[in-house]
C-alpha cells in the first residue's frame, strides 16, 4: 500500500482546515500530535485536547472581539484597582463582576467624588460582562445625547435608539457632570426608559441624587428618571476622598 507523503498530508489538513474555518486546528495539530505521542495519549484524548484548543481560542476571539466593540476608553479590570484605597464595597463589587445583575436587567449606580474609582470599577465591570460574552457598550451622558441630537438632526432618532436597545449593557460615564438641554435629557430619558426590566446599564454620578434637578431642567423629568434607574438598582458609594490625587502626592513623594 502506498503511503501519502508527509508534506501532502499537512496540505490536506490546512485546506480541511481552512474549509471547516477552524484555523486553531491547523496551527495547532502538529504541536498537540507531537505531545500526545510523547506523553502516550490515546487517538480520543488527543482529539479532545486539538478541540479543546479551538474552542478556547475563539473564546478569546470573541472576547477581544466584544472588548473592541464595547469602546472602552481604557481597558482596565478588577485587578488593578486598589480597593484598600477605596470605601467602595469589595464584597458587593465582586459579587456584581459574577453577572447575575446582567441576567436580571439590574441597574448598577457608581456615586462619588472625582477621582474616587467611578469610570475605573464602571470600565471593570464592563470587561467582565464582555468576558461573559454580552454585547457592551460604554459612552460618556454627552457623547450619547451629542449623537441623539444629530441623530434628530438628520431624520434618525429612531433608528440611532434602536441601536441602543440591541446591547446587553450599556454603561453612561459622568451623569450630572455638565447641566443638560431639555431635549437632550428627554433623549437621555428615553433611552433608560427603554431599557428598563429589559437590559442592564451602568452610571457613574458624582451628584447626590438630591442634586439631579440642578442639572435637569425639567423636574418631572429628572424624577422620572431616578425613578427607572434607582428600582432594583445596585448603589455603589465610592467616597470623597481622591485615591487618584493621594496617589499622584505619593509619587511626589518618592522623587
Amino acid at each position: 500500500m502506498s503511503t501519502v507523503p508527509a508534506s501532502l498530508q499537512e496540505a490536506s489538513i490546512h485546506a480541511h482546515c481552512k474549509t471547516l474555518r477552524i484555523p486553531t486546528i491547523a496551527a495547532q495539530y502538529s504541536r498537540i500530535a507531537d505531545q500526545a505521542t510523547r506523553q502516550g495519549h490515546s487517538h480520543v484524548r488527543y482529539l479532545e485536547a486539538l478541540l479543546a484548543a479551538e474552542v478556547e481560542e475563539r473564546q478569546q476571539r470573541r472576547i477581544a472581539w466584544r472588548l473592541s466593540e464595547a469602546k472602552l476608553p481604557k481597558v482596565k479590570t478588577l485587578e488593578d484597582f486598589d480597593f484598600n484605597a477605596s470605601s467602595v464595597s469589595t464584597t458587593q463589587v465582586r459579587s456584581l463582576a459574577e453577572g447575575s445583575y446582567l441576567d436580571r436587567a439590574e441597574p448598577v449606580i457608581f456615586l462619588g467624588d472625582t477621582g474616587t474609582g467611578k469610570t475605573h470599577l464602571m470600565t471593570a465591570l464592563c470587561v467582565e460582562a464582555c468576558r461573559q460574552n454580552k454585547r457592551v457598550r460604554f459612552t460618556t451622558v454627552a457623547a450619547l445625547i451629542n449623537e441623539l441630537v444629530e441623530a434628530s438632526h438628520n431624520s434618525q432618532l429612531s433608528r440611532s435608539l434602536a441601536r441602543w436597545k440591541k446591547w446587553d449593557l450599556i454603561a453612561l460615564d459622568e451623569m450630572g457632570y455638565v447641566p443638560l438641554a431639555e431635549v437632550g435629557a428627554e433623549m437621555l430619558f428615553q433611552v433608560i426608559a427603554d431599557r428598563a426590566e429589559k437590559a442592564a446599564v451602568i452610571i457613574t454620578t458624582n451628584l447626590p441624587f438630591s442634586e439631579w434637578s440642578s442639572v435637569f431642567p425639567n423636574t418631572r423629568l429628572c424624577k422620572a428618571l431616578l425613578d427607572r434607574i434607582t428600582d432594583r438598582a445596585h448603589i455603589l458609594e465610592t467616597g470623597s476622598e481622591s485615591y487618584r490625587f493621594r496617589r499622584t502626592m505619593e509619587r511626589k513623594k518618592k522623587t
